[in-house]
């Protein structure tokens, strides 16, 4: 069994899909992108910046859910361009420092809404 997550707390979800699903035991999020909980792009921000926006949405998805960034296990890092991977990276890290999850990064052909970056995440409840 499993339960939709959302909250109004992080940007919306701009198709056919949930903010997370949860089950008894792990949490997965879709993919994050920067864009505010009111719904306004920030694609033309700095990947730091975009990074920054991404996660506080990973973060606030996974409060909802009952999680915390400390309990994510593995991430899923889409970038438009692989040569924003150490700015991207440099922010991830400070969110991440201590005994950080699994993770892949790859570059995307094109990312939703012509943003830099989108993140994904699984955490164990």
């Amino acid at each position: 069994m499993s339960d939709i997550i959302e909250t109004d707390d992080a940007a919306a979800a701009v198709g056919a899909y949930s903010q997370a699903v949860a089950t008894d035991s792990l949490v997965f999020t879709a993919g994050q992108i920067p864009f505010t909980p009111d719904g306004d792009s920030r694609a033309d921000a700095s990947i730091a910046e975009q990074t920054e926006l991404v996660l506080d949405n990973v973060e606030n998805v996974l409060a909802e859910a009952g999680c915390e960034l400390s309990d994510v296990v593995k991430t899923t890092i889409f970038l438009a361009d692989i040569d924003d991977f150490d700015e991207m990276n440099e922010t991830y890290a400070d969110h991440f420092d201590e005994e950080p999850p699994a993770r892949s990064a790859v570059q995307a052909g094109a990312l939703p809404k012509g943003v830099g970056v989108e993140i994904e995440v699984i955490a164990a409840k």
